[in-house]
């Protein structure tokens, strides 16, 4: 025996032209509200640069700028030394992400198809750091690297000391391992008897299969660098090699709030840019790992 879906409204309401005249008019409502809430403060943010200083102190202030002025965005990629401290930001990035995508993606690996010996208990400890609030890990973190056991040598100032505290992402390899764990057993087999060794299969078979995952991977990787605050200013304190957010506040004392937003403006545009290119591997990725096979 079949049991009907219950809802609030009925599907005898909904087939009648004025219940299909309300449920668009409320989806529709629903849809703008939400997109107002999220697109608004963008919206604020590029126009406030555009104001000038007297305009954006104004109260009540105005939703849209007098007179347009592109000044903000210049004197900030100027005064604030933009394009030097974004490089150092895409270098920090790219060397973490780079650097996780290899060690996660190896241990994963390693972890759900080579199956090593107290391979669950090591999965419980990396899972057990997820417990332990990202404050407290900062200052062992710091004198680690500060004072590099056996090697006794110091990263900081160094981009080494983005990369390498980066590599340990719990989240990350857990996330890979799962879909590790989801991929076809069949498929692994057959490389298995074709002679395709450990390594072989890793790099031939379960990587072009888990392009998904590693572009959700990715995203996660390149955006917590990008977004950290309190790490870069622990590690860099020679300015010029700060990356864009810790420039951002180092830099803010006597610069002028339109400038200050124009900066902010500048500093989000590469985020903004990666999800809006990878947003269809992002989406394929987390309906991936829903799924099994």
């Amino acid at each position: 025996m079949s049991s009907a879906t219950r809802t609030l409204v009925s599907p005898a309401t909904l087939s009648r032209p004025r219940g299909k005249a309300v449920y668009w008019s409320v989806f529709t409502a629903v849809v703008l509200l939400f997109a107002l809430a999220f697109l608004f403060p963008v919206y604020w943010m590029v126009t406030g640069a555009m104001k000038s200083p007297d305009e954006i102190a104004r109260t009540p202030p105005t939703l849209i700028p007098e007179r347009w002025h592109l000044s903000g965005y210049t004197d900030a990629w100027d005064l604030m030394q933009l394009p030097e401290h974004l490089w150092n930001t895409v270098v920090q990035a790219a060397g973490a992400w780079a650097f996780q995508l290899v060690f996660c993606t190896a241990a994963a690996y390693a972890l759900s198809k080579l199956r090593p010996a107290f391979g669950k208990v090591i999965l419980g400890g990396i899972l057990a750091t997820l417990m332990v609030p990202a404050q407290a890990l900062v200052v062992p973190k710091y004198l680690t690297v500060a004072d590099l056991p056996f090697l006794h040598t110091s990263l900081l100032n160094d981009p080494l000391g983005i990369w390498l505290p980066a590599v340990a992402n719990a989240f990350n390899l857990y996330l890979l391992k799962r879909f590790f764990d989801q991929l076809p057993r069949d498929v692994l087999e057959a490389a298995e008897i074709d002679g395709a060794g450990r390594l072989r299969t890793l790099w031939s078979v379960v990587l072009p299969m888990s392009r998904p995952v590693l572009g959700v991977v990715s995203i996660f990787a390149l955006v917590a660098v990008w977004q950290d605050f309190l790490w870069p200013l622990m590690v860099f304190s020679d300015t010029d090699r700060q990356p864009i957010s810790v420039a951002l506040v180092q830099l803010s004392q006597n610069i002028q709030l339109t400038v200050l937003i124009a900066a902010m403006v500048i500093a989000s545009i590469p985020m903004v840019a990666l999800f809006l290119v990878f947003q269809r591997h992002i989406i394929a990725g987390i309906s991936a790992g829903s799924t099994k096979g």
